[in-house]
């Protein structure tokens, strides 16, 4: 039998430093003055390495509570502000009434505002009645009435004053909600199934491992100062709805050995100005075991990532130079203590569609209902909205998506249609067309000081344009908005992927656009979309270029082919 088919070693404890050899450190040292924990390299190496150095930046919670929320904003130490407040899921907003082309030449403090971005961590987007009442609360007390759902299961509010966050958190934390860690170099929002534990195909619940690494690691210095952002996926639905590819480390519902439900262990996915996919480890993870895998690859993380440059200091740059298998032996031997045996990749789910839109039978013959706001954007009084429904048909559970959606869970049969009423005289499509179903928008230049263009209005007017253009368009069509390079809004996976740039005109004037970005896609086939040469796409021109290049594809392609294969097989003029 091989080593890896057996649980040979006895566990040890995850969040250990390894205990490597110096043959081994050379070995794995391939990029030495990387700034690898593991390999010595404890004196930082960068601006960011140094504050977190100097205090970590779970600190800065008591700093926000007995002085910067009574002094004010004009008081706040700089570091504190552009550094360690994300560790409390808390970034400045972008001034208003700066324009894009000084996205890159202004210094942080000449972008910024007075006021705060605030994101609230919702672990596997699992959220009950109360506390939808009480972030839509929020929103309309503190944040202008808005919130945006993001793409990774997040709420989002705006306009936020330093003195008002202290009354936010108590509210917050006190129906178990928080911002703690949902940004800065630490372990992000778990993804999780939105139906996870109700979906009549659901091959394993992922929800106890989810709230198990949450309470154990999240807030927790063990994992407070990792080289940078480090996301989670863990599905164990047949819909695959978690994006696991692009994910740091991702767990994936299969059946193993015996039938036995598990996870596929994927690591070193990410998107941004270096796209790169996870890699399957090729082991099969027992649901026993998912807490203390996930800790040390973690570990591997903190202590063998890439800390001297900001851009190579994601854990993919880790897994492309090492590979999996090395990866693989570290984990088991350096973390673990113990091999873990091989495993099944998981299937794809038929019809390609990984959301939970429309209505659909839960296991206990219940429905949930899962519905698309435009673009991620909300309202206070549109969650209060929801949170009524959810009231007057008994369901306490409301769940957000990765693809800035949200669901109602355990709705009788008999109230579906009133329920489906009542969401859509919200402007809730639970039906929506085409455009609105597969269409996201990053936070983009209305708050972000990355951004370059604007993206939720255009989106939205986008939207509109196309469902009056192209009423009758028969297959899934993802268009994804993003603001900058960034991809927060997953532009490089869309079937079209528009990248927020600065561009020509017809008259020779800079304006805002997009450079286009064609067939990106996941699944049995992943590809990262197609750029095309010179084509930058202004504003005004959006959906006369979407328009015509759909209308392309219907006119062209072969029977079941979808947008994303045939991008791959014409020619670049035809995608002009």
């Amino acid at each position: 039998m091989s080593a890896r088919s057996t649980l040979s070693r006895p566990r040890q404890d995850p969040t250990a430093a390894p205990r490597a050899t110096p043959r081994s450190n050379a070995e794995r040292g391939r990029a030495r003055g990387q700034g690898q924990w593991a390999l010595g390299m404890h004196e930082p190496l960068n601006a960011t390495e140094r504050f977190k150095k100097d205090d970590d930046g779970l600190n800065v919670r008591r700093r926000i509570l007995e002085i910067y929320a009574h002094t004010g904003f004009d008081r706040i130490d700089p570091t504190d502000l552009r550094g360690r407040f994300r560790w409390m899921g808390l970034y400045t907003q972008r001034r208003p009434g700066i324009d894009g082309g000084k996205t890159g030449v202004l210094e942080p403090e000449e972008l910024e505002d007075s006021y705060f971005m605030l994101r609230i961590r919702i672990p596997g987007g699992q959220l009950s009645r109360t506390q939808v009442r009480v972030i839509a609360e929020l929103a309309r007390t503190y944040g202008r009435d808005l919130a945006d759902v993001t793409d990774r299961q997040n709420i989002q509010l705006h306009w936020i004053r330093i003195e008002d966050v202290p009354a936010i958190w108590e509210k917050l934390e006190a129906v178990g909600l928080s911002t703690l860690e949902a940004c800065g170099d630490t372990p992000r929002n778990i993804l999780g199934c939105p139906v996870a534990g109700i979906d009549a195909e659901e091959i394993i619940d992922p929800s106890p491992h989810i709230h198990d690494i949450q309470r154990r690691f999240v807030g927790d210095p063990t994992f407070s100062n990792l080289p940078r952002k480090y996301k989670t996926s863990i599905t164990g639905c047949g819909a695959l709805c978690t994006v696991h590819e692009i994910n740091d480390v991702a767990f994936v519902g299969v059946r193993g050995p015996g039938g036995q439900p598990g996870f596929d262990l994927w690591v070193g996915g990410g998107l941004s100005t270096n796209p790169m996919f996870a890699q399957r480890l090729g082991v099969f993870v027992a649901p026993d075991l998912v807490t203390d895998v996930w800790a040390g690859v973690t570990g591997i993380f903190r202590d063998y990532g890439y800390r001297r440059l900001r851009n190579r200091a994601r854990l993919k740059f880790l897994v492309g130079d090492w590979g999996v298998e090395q990866f693989r032996e570290v984990l088991e031997k350096e973390y673990l203590g113990f091999a873990l045996p091989d495993g099944p990749a998981p299937v794809e789910p038929a019809d390609g569609r990984r959301d939970h839109i429309g209505v659909h039978r839960q296991r206990d013959g219940r429905y949930y209902i899962g519905f698309a706001p435009r673009v991620g954007r909300m309202s206070g009084s549109l969650l209060a909205g929801v949170a009524d429904i959810a009231e007057r048909y008994g369901s306490d559970r409301i769940r957000t998506t990765v693809e800035q959606k949200m669901i109602l869970l355990d709705i009788q049969e008999n109230d579906v249609d009133a329920v489906v009423s009542e969401l859509e005289r919200l402007d809730l499509a639970v039906r929506p067309s085409v455009f609105r179903r597969h269409t996201m928008a990053c936070t983009g230049i209305e708050f972000c000081k990355l951004a370059i263009v604007e993206t939720k209005q255009r989106a939205t007017d986008l939207i509109a344009e196309l469902e009056r253009r192209l009423p009758d368009l028969d297959v899934p069509l993802s268009i994804n908005v993003n603001g900058c390079p960034n991809s927060c809004a997953r532009f490089q996976l869309a079937d079209i992927g528009l990248k927020g740039s600065l561009v020509t005109d017809k008259e020779g004037r800079q304006v805002p656009g997009f450079q286009v970005h064609l067939g990106g896609s996941l699944g049995s086939d992943p590809s990262f979309g197609r750029k095309i040469r010179g084509l930058k796409v202004a504003e005004s021109e959006l959906a006369d270029y979407v328009e015509r290049v759909v209308r392309r594809y219907l006119s062209q392609r072969h029977p079941g082919e979808s947008f994303a294969a045939w991008v791959r097989r014409v020619e670049e003029g035809e995608l002009q």
